[in-house]
C-alpha cells in the first residue's frame, strides 16, 4: 500500500481506506502476510444462479426442498397462534422469544445432550450463522467450510468479506485431518452438519465426534457453529460437537420438517455469543415474529408430524436409489435427509444427459470448492415407480465407475 500511495502521489491512508472498501464490496480479499487478491466472482454472486433451467414435463430433482406431501397443514396452527395474539398482542418491549418455545426447544436439545445454553430464535439457519460469524470475526478471517457442502454458506462466508478454507467430507462428516489442517493454517472458526449434510447426506457418527472434538481441544478459541437442519427427518442420533470450544452455536432449522416459509431456526450456544447475536438483532429486525414462533410451538408439540415416519419414507427414497445405482456399479452417498450425491467423471455433460432424459439433477459446482465433480438429486417425492428407470438414466448418463471411495474430496 505504500508503493502505490508513492506512485499515484496519495496518502497511504487512502489507499488502505480503498483497499477497505473493495473488501466490504466482496472485489478482493485478504490472506494476511500472503497479501490481497482479486476474487475470482463477487462475492454476492450466488451459487444457485448455477442451476439448471427445468422445462415443462421434465421432473425437477434439483431443488433440494422437502416433500410438501409430509409437511404438516398450516392453517390450524396460525389460527390458533393468531388468536393467542388478539387476546395477549406482542408489542414492543416484550420478551422477543416465545417462552413455550424456549422450554420446549431446550428440552430438546437437553435430550440430545446439547450443552446448556440461553436460546433465542432466528429467522433460519442461515440467519443465525450469519449473525454468529458477523459477532465474532472480522473481514480476512478464514472459515473452514464442508467441502462438497452448503451452497448458501459458501456463498455467505465471501460475502461477509471472510474466506472459505475447504474442509473435505465422507458419509461420516468432515475430515479430522482435514480440519486440523484448516484450523493449524489459521481458519478461526469451523462449520459442521450435524446430520442430513447438503448435498451428500452425511451424518457425524459417534466416533467422527469424538476425533473431530479431540482436534477441537488442541484449538480452543475455534468458533464452532453446527448445523442440525435435518431435526425430525433424520432417524440417526445426533452426536453434538457443541461446548469443545469457548465460543459455539449450535442451530436448529424447522424448514426441512415443517416448512421452509417458516423462517424459523432455534440458535443455543455459549452466553457471550447469544448475547451478541440477540444484541445485533435488536438493531435490525427486532425480533422473529411471535406469531410465527406461537404457530411452530402447535406444530411441534401437535403431534400433526411424525418424525420417525417422515425420516423412514426419505430413508426408503434414499436407499432404493442408492442400491439400484450400486448394481449398476455407481457408487453414490446419502447416509441421511432427502439428497443423493453421485461422483461423476464429466458434470456438465451428466447434467446435460439426464436433462435431455426428463430429470433435471443440480449439478455439483453449486456445492464445491475443491472437490471432485458431482451432481445431487433430491428424492423427496421420488416414487417407487421413479427409482428404476432414473436410475438407468443416471448409468446412461455417466457409466459405471471404476472403483468406490468413502470421501468426497
Amino acid at each position: 500500500m505504500r508503493e502505490l500511495a508513492e506512485r499515484l502521489g496519495v496518502n497511504p491512508n487512502t489507499v488502505a481506506s480503498a483497499y477497505r472498501t473493495l473488501r466490504e464490496r466482496g472485489v478482493i480479499e485478504t490472506a494476511g502476510r500472503r497479501g490481497s487478491r482479486v476474487r475470482p466472482k463477487p462475492a454476492t454472486t450466488a451459487r444457485d444462479a448455477v442451476r439448471v433451467e427445468v422445462p415443462q414435463g421434465v421432473r425437477d430433482l434439483s431443488d433440494g426442498n422437502p416433500d410438501p406431501a409430509l409437511l404438516p397443514p398450516l392453517a390450524e396452527a396460525f389460527a390458533a397462534a393468531a388468536e393467542q395474539g388478539d387476546r395477549e398482542p406482542v408489542l414492543y418491549g416484550h420478551a422477543p422469544v416465545e417462552p413455550g418455545l424456549v422450554r420446549f426447544a431446550r428440552a430438546g436439545l437437553d435430550a440430545d445432550d446439547v450443552p446448556d445454553g440461553p436460546v433465542t430464535v432466528t429467522s433460519g439457519a442461515l440467519d443465525a450463522m450469519e449473525r454468529v460469524l458477523a459477532a465474532h470475526l472480522r473481514q480476512g478471517d478464514a472459515v473452514a467450510v464442508e467441502d462438497p457442502g452448503w451452497g448458501s454458506v459458501l456463498d455467505l462466508v465471501p460475502a461477509l468479506g471472510l474466506r472459505t478454507v475447504p474442509v473435505g467430507v465422507d458419509d461420516e462428516g468432515p475430515l479430522p485431518g482435514a480440519v486440523q489442517q484448516a484450523l493449524t493454517g489459521g481458519a478461526r472458526a469451523l462449520i459442521v452438519t450435524d446430520r442430513a449434510q447438503n448435498p451428500t447426506g452425511a451424518a457425524l457418527s459417534a466416533a467422527r465426534a469424538r476425533a473431530l472434538r479431540a482436534v477441537l481441544a488442541d484449538h480452543p478459541e475455534t468458533l464452532l457453529i453446527e448445523d442440525d437442519h435435518g431435526h425430525h427427518i433424520v432417524d440417526l442420533p445426533l452426536y453434538p460437537l457443541a461446548g469443545a470450544t469457548r465460543s459455539w452455536a449450535f442451530v436448529r432449522s424447522a424448514a426441512k420438517a415443517y416448512g421452509p416459509d417458516l423462517r424459523l431456526a432455534v440458535l443455543t450456544g455459549d452466553p457471550v455469543t447469544i448475547d451478541r447475536v440477540r444484541g445485533r438483532q435488536r438493531l435490525g429486525p427486532g425480533w422473529v415474529s411471535r406469531t410465527v414462533q406461537r404457530a411452530v410451538l402447535r406444530l411441534w408439540t401437535g403431534g400433526t408430524v411424525d418424525p420417525a415416519a417422515v425420516a423412514a419414507r426419505y430413508g426408503r427414497r434414499r436407499n432404493a436409489l442408492i442400491g439400484a445405482l450400486a448394481r449398476q456399479g455407481i457408487t453414490a452417498h446419502g447416509r441421511s435427509g432427502m439428497n443423493v450425491w453421485v461422483p461423476v467423471p464429466d458434470e456438465t455433460g451428466a447434467v446435460a444427459r439426464l436433462l435431455h432424459a426428463g430429470w433435471a439433477v443440480a449439478p455439483g459446482a453449486r456445492f464445491r470448492m475443491s472437490a471432485p465433480p458431482g451432481i445431487r438429486v433430491t428424492v423427496s417425492t421420488l416414487a417407487a415407480d421413479d427409482i428404476g428407470p432414473l436410475s438407468e438414466a443416471v448409468g446412461a448418463a455417466i457409466g459405471p465407475r471404476a472403483e468406490e471411495s468413502r470421501t468426497f474430496a
